[in-house]
């Protein structure tokens, strides 16, 4: 049986080459030769191997040899995964290894296994095996299949896992019996590929696998499919059509008598509930839904416990938290619906801030600043969805693209969205030791091959830590007499102002007056105008969260991202200790108010043991602080029943 390489045929050569038939224990040699005749003067009825009561010195006893082969501690034995076929020949060939030729081997095969061999190509040597049935061709890199060399008894042809393009190839002369057809995780694309699943090509047809292709006309496809009378079991998932909330629903009511739908029963009761959707199926509109929702962050690291207190001329630091994500910029949307990035790292816009004169150097430098902190592109609000509150768009641009590519190895990548998706990102939060992010976002998409694309990949959930140095603005240099004058009428009125206030406070409060004296000292006040410097991010914890089941038939997708521990236990220390700082205050403020005239010793006494109860819990080892989690849930929307489907996608 000559073969070229890469055919079907030479793979079954070379299985049957590894299976070592003519070798030790098998075949004939030396530890059999007694048992057969000699080549001379023989006639067909001696070629039978003879059994003989006893054996040569140095032979071997057939039962001796199917020891070797059977034994799974043996070195001749098969691996454990090995075929019944595979086991059989090897014992054959023990017992009558004569029998063994080419023209057995093609009719005793009933079915072919060749996974993952490297075949590119299915040859005429098929043809040479009158008996097959089964052809399993799976994980290889075939590209097309000549239908003409297949054997017309097939009725089990399996082509996952290769790089078929069409069907069209496999509809010139197909098997008149073939049953099942599997085309699983192959490149299936097109709106064409419709026509060649119908019963003019496959009319005996009772198992169809096209999962995991980049199919994306259900309409066309499940008319199609409605020409197949036999066909019960049907495998969808996996293309992008299957992402629109009705598919399933669609695919039932179209297709009356299929049992099974990837995988799942289809029950009485789902077709009662999408009666009549297939009636009114163009009017849909074709686009899936994917809901993403944030929750709470925990075990992020307080580090304003690890900063000193500022004084009179600053830098004031505040710090916030935020959660970003990339997902899939949608191509056919009309207009951007999003209006850009979410993700922004922007300059905060809370407090007035004047950008001084600068040269061209400087501005180029605090561009680069902008830049590296991830300021990318504009931010916007999607209606009936939680966007980010406090972003602004950033007023200085680039407009050299040599400044921009000077720039850009400066970006941290882990802020940067991969090709393709856009970044969003939660509303800014300030430290807690739960963060609720309270996120919620409806992605709507049209263009449904990428989005499969996406899915497979996954998407990056990153925790940012967003730290900004605000100083106090010093007041500008009188310019004019006149304006000096002007100024010092107007201070005067004030103070006037000031002093009458005063007065009548006094004489309505002096019981709160003498209370104030007694209670806690204020805090100073901040400035009331401050100057920012550009935000200095820090990512704090960042990794892939898989979405590969939503392509798989789940319609949601929760979990807990955990970024490991980045708090320690001084850490904790710190803001345990502050915390109880801050509760005794409040506690010691209650009292004072609920009872006046009272000193709040109890209370003070009662904070005193919590800051001690806390410190003997960390002192004594036991205390893990929290890893740093967030919890992260993508749910795919899909249709119950025909009339929500009709109700939220009719176009």
């Amino acid at each position: 049986m000559q073969a070229h390489p890469g055919t079907v045929s030479a793979a079954v050569r070379e299985h049957l080459r590894r299976l070592c038939l003519k070798e030790f224990p098998c075949g004939t040699g030396s530890w059999n030769k007694s048992r057969f005749l000699p080549q001379t003067w023989r006639t067909w009825r001696e070629l039978v191997p003879r059994e003989e009561e006893t054996v040569s010195a140095g032979e071997e006893t057939v039962e001796a040899l199917l020891g070797l082969v059977r034994s799974p501690h043996s070195p001749w034995a098969l691996p454990s995964d090995s075929s019944a076929e595979d086991c059989f020949l090897r014992e054959l060939a023990i017992q009558n290894p004569l029998m063994l030729s080419d023209v057995f081997f093609c009719s005793y095969f009933r079915s072919l296994r060749v996974v993952n061999k490297g075949v590119s190509l299915v040859d005429k040597g098929l043809l040479k095996f009158p008996k097959l049935e089964e052809l399993v061709l799976s994980a290889n890199r075939i590209r097309e299949v000549k239908a003409s060399n297949l054997p017309p008894t097939l009725k089990v042809l399996e082509l996952y896992g290769n790089e078929i393009t069409s069907v069209e190839c496999l509809c010139a002369c197909p098997p008149p019996g073939l049953q099942h057809l599997g085309l699983g995780h192959n490149k299936l694309l097109g709106p064409l590929e419709s026509l060649y699943v119908t019963a003019d090509h496959w009319p005996n047809l009772v198992s169809l696998d096209l999962g995991f292709n980049d199919l994306t006309d259900l309409q066309s496809m499940v008319d199609s499919l409605h020409t197949l009378r036999q066909l019960r079991l049907l495998v969808l998932q996996g293309n992008p059509l299957a992402l629109v909330p009705y598919y399933r629903g669609l695919t039932v009511d179209t297709l009356s008598r299929l049992c099974v739908l990837d995988d799942i029963t289809v029950s009485p009761n789902e077709k009662h509930q999408f009666r009549g959707l297939s009636v009114n199926g163009d009017l849909l509109a074709h686009e899936a839904q994917l809901v993403v929702t944030i929750g709470n962050i925990r075990g992020v690291l307080d580090s304003s416990v690890l900063d000193p207190e500022p004084g009179p001329e600053g830098p004031f630091i505040a710090y916030s938290y935020y959660v970003t994500y990339d997902f899939v910029e949608d191509e056919e949307a009309e207009g951007s619906e999003y209006a850009g990035v979410l993700a922004e790292i922007v300059k905060p816009s809370s407090s007035p801030e004047i950008v001084p004169e600068e040269s061209p150097e400087e501005d180029v430098e605090e561009a680069e600043e902008s830049v590296e902190s991830g300021g990318m592109t504009e931010s916007g609000e999607l209606e009936g969805s939680v966007s980010v509150r406090g972003s602004a768009v950033l007023q200085r641009s680039i407009d050299s693209a040599e400044e921009l590519a000077k720039l850009r190895p400066r970006i941290d990548p882990r802020l940067c969205p991969s090709p393709g998706t856009v970044l969003f990102s939660t509303a800014r939060k300030p430290w807690s030791d739960v963060i609720p992010c309270n996120y919620e976002m409806q992605h709507t998409l049209r263009d449904l091959v990428p989005l499969k694309a996406f899915l497979l990949a996954g998407t990056t959930v990153t925790i940012v830590q967003e730290k900004i140095l605000s100083w106090p603005l010093v007041a500008p240099p009188s310019e004019s007499p006149l304006t000096t004058k002007k100024g010092k009428l107007e201070k005067d009125k004030k103070d006037k102002d000031d002093k009458k206030r005063r007065d009548d406070k006094k004489r309505k409060g002096e019981k709160e007056a003498s209370k104030e004296q007694k209670g806690p000292k204020k805090k100073k006040e901040l400035p009331k105008e401050l100057r920012q410097d550009p935000p200095i991010l820090t990512v704090l914890g960042r990794g892939m969260v898989a979405l590969e089941s939503l392509l798989a038939g789940e319609s949601l997708m929760s979990t807990v991202c955990n970024f490991g521990v980045v708090r320690t236990v001084e850490s904790d220390r710190l803001t345990f200790a502050r915390e109880s700082k801050k509760n005794k205050s409040k506690k010691a403020a209650k009292r004072g108010k609920s009872q006046p005239g009272v000193p709040p010793g109890p209370s003070v006494c009662l904070s005193s043991l919590d800051a001690k109860k806390t410190d003997v819990l960390l002192s004594e080892g036991d205390h893990q602080p929290d890893p740093l989690t967030v919890e992260v849930q993508i749910q795919l929307n899909q249709c119950r029943t025909a009339e929500e489907a009709l109700q939220a996608f009719s176009v």
